[in-house]
């Protein structure tokens, strides 16, 4: 029986370490996508986020006449 919870003790670490992997790699990209749309911000160019476009004037204006 020990040799079964050896085992399964292993998968679990090793599921855990692939997850704080991905965790790792999602915080570097979040961080360099931060950095990059600072630095765009400071050099005066588009923020190229990819993402939902803002919504229109126009639909900001009709929402703050009702």
């Amino acid at each position: 029986m020990s040799g079964t919870d050896e085992t399964k003790d292993r998968k679990t670490r090793t599921e855990a370490e692939i997850r704080a992997e991905r965790l790792a790699r999602t915080l570097r990209d979040n961080l360099q996508r931060r950095k990059q749309q600072a630095r765009a911000r400071r050099a005066g160019a588009a923020d190229e986020t990819m993402g939902l476009p803002a919504a229109p004037s126009a639909a900001k204006k009709d929402e703050s006449d009702g």
